[in-house]
């Protein structure tokens, strides 16, 4: 009798609709963001890309203040050395060589590092600029009931009426506190430790009757 009412109640239960069992979702409402406006428009975003830019600046007359002068000397090396053979080249001249190609190479690698030291400042920034967004748009999404965000450059079309950008660019410019536009240095890899040698061990002098 247990086995058959099992089974009758498991084939009543395979009738039973699932949708019945389970939650309809609400019907989404969504808001647009235009972020790359905010990051260029925002009080603080602005005054903190002049500054990113003045960096840029600053790096450009450096390039041009170390390329003038290696310009010029390259120029002056490949007069001197023109119509000569390797052979020909004398040891002041191949000293002078040497020294410019030292020199270009320092040039490169202060660029660079400077390069990739404002690249790490926009980051910074912008990593900056994300924790004022973000709880600024959760905000504004529970002002206007809204149930997911979308960001402006996602979409193909919108209805004005689902932008909601200059409601959390005036919520991200009640935080007047300046941003950093100098990212910390990167953390470097210690150096590995080598693995410790074992210690040789020490013969055992035999033990006296």
């Amino acid at each position: 009798m247990t086995r058959f009412s099992l089974a009758a109640t498991a084939a009543a239960l395979a009738f039973v609709p699932i949708a019945a069992q389970a939650q309809n979702l609400a019907p989404a409402v969504v808001a647009v963001v235009d972020v790359d406006r905010i990051i260029a428009t925002c009080t603080v975003c602005a005054a903190a890309n002049t500054q990113l830019q003045a960096q840029v600046t600053q790096l450009q007359q450096r390039a041009q203040a170390l390329g003038t002068p290696l310009q010029a000397e390259e120029t002056a090396i490949r007069t001197a050395v023109q119509g000569r053979t390797a052979e020909q080249i004398d040891a002041a001249t191949r000293t002078r060589i040497q020294a410019f190609e030292t020199s270009r190479q320092n040039a490169q690698n202060e660029l660079q590092q400077g390069q990739e030291r404002i690249q790490r400042n926009v980051a910074f920034v912008r990593q900056q600029i994300g924790q004022r967004v973000q709880p600024a748009i959760v905000t504004v999404m529970q002002q206007r009931g809204a149930t997911i965000a979308v960001e402006r450059g996602q979409t193909l079309a919108i209805n004005p009426s689902v932008d909601v950008t200059d409601a959390v660019l005036a919520i991200v410019n009640q935080n007047t506190a300046a941003l950093n536009v100098n990212a910390p240095p990167p953390q470097q890899q210690p150096a590995a430790t080598p693995p410790a040698q074992p210690q040789p061990q020490q013969p055992r002098r035999p033990q006296g009757r």
